[in-house]
């Protein structure tokens, strides 16, 4: 087992046991799955038709599993989109690579992020689910910065199975995720 996860289960579920007043271990909340998602833009494609295999390649060595393209489902006109062209590109965690992905993202990519000051509260949804966005994909330790044709951005979502907002939230603090302080004057 990972350290997160032998964490989880020795320290994170007694304490979320006890402060919310849950019975069982199931009713505990549970990160259920981690999605990395690329989002590919038309412009970017008809000047480079590599973009779509760099793309892959990053997310390839970022999460250590092959992507699936997102292809369109319908076309629409005002974006200039035709139905079954690439839109994205995504790749979902599960186990034991769930697992050593948060580990590595919550110790080292986040504190490689430039003027990093901690996650906003905002960014977990009514589910408990929590959405990161990067702006560039060279803060991931597997990305040589020499060897980059294009740099792009990425999102990470992680869903968990809880009741509510704040549940998820509790979550995350004890998984080790840094929160934004909040200064009240």
């Amino acid at each position: 087992m990972t350290n997160i996860k032998t964490k989880y289960l020795k320290e994170i579920v007694p304490e979320l046991k006890k402060s919310f007043g849950f019975k069982n271990d199931f009713m505990v909340p549970k990160l259920e799955k981690i999605k990395i998602n690329v989002g590919i833009s038309k412009k970017e494609t008809e000047h480079n038709s590599k973009y779509l295999e760099i793309v892959e390649g990053t997310i390839t060595q970022i999460s250590g599993q092959k992507p699936v393209q997102n292809l369109a489902k319908k076309s629409i006109a005002g974006f200039k989109i035709r139905e079954g062209i690439p839109v994205g590109v995504s790749v979902t965690l599960r186990g034991k690579r769930m697992y050593d992905f948060l580990e590595k993202v919550i110790n080292i990519v986040l504190p490689r992020i430039r003027d990093f000051r901690g996650l906003n509260e905002k960014s977990i949804d009514q589910n408990g689910n929590l959405s990161i966005g990067f702006k560039e994909q060279t803060v991931f330790p597997e990305i040589d910065q020499e060897k980059i044709e294009k740099v792009h951005g990425l999102q990470i979502t992680f869903t968990v199975k809880s009741a509510n907002r704040e549940q998820g939230l509790a979550l995350f603090k004890l998984l080790g995720f840094p929160f934004r302080k909040i200064i009240i004057n």
